[in-house]
């Protein structure tokens, strides 16, 4: 009898059909590495091969792998004389604290990346700048950073060369804008002396006197534009060298006070200047002096532009989260395509305004700097004929 626990042979068909399936499962299982093979080769190519500067580290800023080019960066003839040497030995001394900001961002916040500039120093003790972008990638159950270093040193020089420039620029403007006030005062004393001369009151005929009075008064008026000129070019000064130190400030008290030397003026040119406050205080860290002079050169601005019957509204809000002021008036308008040019450093949109009010082009610019030295936000809305709308939005 058969020994009953034996197996008859497989037919030639489902014989032929085991073998397919071995095949395809040695294919299958082969499959994953030839695409993992494909993809390191791939990875090589770019790596090695690209003019940029590519090394993967570790959390301790030990480098694990490094291409060519950074070889030739650093001074070394072969990539694999960087490996297993810390980032920080090439780190300039004033900048070592920019590796430390790098690895607390990617390993101990896990950001997915860290961009930043710094000074390395090469083997033979040169430095260069070079821009670092860092991106966080998991490997074997950690976390590597996958870096890349571009040469910047060209660039920086130009960028430094042209700070320089701007430097000697503004002190050379703001030390003439001082020792212009001097001169300035002096004609404006000599005018006053002038019309004070007896001579002058008996001069004949009296279109002669006239004339001669018209004359003091154009140059005074040239010294006035003058010295408001002057005034903004130092504060300006003054604004971009100054730390802004802010205070918690109740906005609505603020603006009340502010507000009491415009509403006489507003009266004098027959203009309705309303203040619209929410009911419940809102506060905000301000300074007191710059952000008021955000309020002063506004308010200035609408009531040049602004005709007798007119009205402005300055109004406080809480807005999406924001605190909102907002400054609309009833004036002339804006036109459209100088609309875009009006917070431009000497604005070429600078238009004199309904009562001849000097104007120098760089009040809006203040404007500007100070809401951004406190974080925040100004455009306008304006349709000529109809009036135009500041809004600042602080955070």
């Amino acid at each position: 009898m058969p020994d009953s626990t034996s197996r008859p042979p497989a037919a030639p068909a489902l014989e032929a059909e085991l073998q397919r399936l071995r095949a395809e499962n040695e294919r299958l299982r082969a499959a994953p590495n030839a695409a993992y093979e494909q993809s390191q080769v791939r990875f090589r190519t770019v790596f090695e091969n690209t003019p940029l500067g590519q090394k993967i580290i570790d959390p301790d800023l030990n480098i694990l792998q490094a291409n060519q080019a950074l070889a030739d960066m650093l001074g070394f003839a072969r990539a694999q004389e960087l490996v297993g040497k810390r980032i920080l030995d090439f780190a300039h001394p004033d900048h070592r604290v920019d590796w430390e900001k790098l690895q607390t961002s990617l390993w101990a916040h896990k950001e997915p990346y860290f961009v930043l500039e710094t000074c390395l120093v090469r083997q033979d003790g040169t430095s260069f700048w070079c821009q670092v972008t860092s991106v966080l990638f998991p490997d074997d159950g950690g976390e590597l950073g996958y870096t890349t270093l571009e040469d910047i040193s060209e660039r920086k020089k130009l960028a430094i060369a042209h700070q320089r420039l701007y430097d000697a620029q503004e002190t050379i403007l703001h030390l003439a804008a001082h020792d212009l006030k001097s001169p300035i005062s002096n004609i404006q004393l000599l005018i006053d002396l002038l019309r004070r001369e007896e001579a002058l009151q008996l001069l004949q005929p009296a279109d002669a006197q006239h004339n001669v009075h018209k004359l003091l008064s154009l140059i005074e008026q040239a010294c006035t534009e003058a010295e408001v000129l002057l005034k903004d070019v130092l504060y300006l000064g003054q604004l971009e060298a100054t730390k802004l130190e802010t205070h918690q400030t109740n906005l609505g008290a603020f603006l009340t006070e502010r507000l009491l030397v415009f509403r006489v003026v507003a009266q004098d040119k027959g203009i309705t200047l309303e203040l619209d406050l929410p009911q419940v205080p809102l506060m905000a860290n301000i300074h007191a002096d710059k952000f008021g002079r955000i309020l002063d050169n506004l308010l200035t601005n609408a009531m040049n532009f602004t005709p007798p019957g007119g009205s402005i509204c300055v109004r406080l809000q809480q807005h999406e989260g924001n605190i909102r002021l907002v400054v609309k008036d009833t004036g002339l308008g804006i036109p459209q395509e100088l609309q875009a040019k009006v917070f431009d450093k000497f604005s070429t949109a600078s238009r004199s305004g309904l009562y001849g009010d000097t104007t120098t082009g760089l009040g809006l610019f203040i404007t500007k700097q100070i809401v951004e030295l406190h974080e925040g936000k100004i455009w306008l809305e304006s349709t000529e004929g109809e009036g135009t709308t500041f809004f600042i939005d602080l955070a």
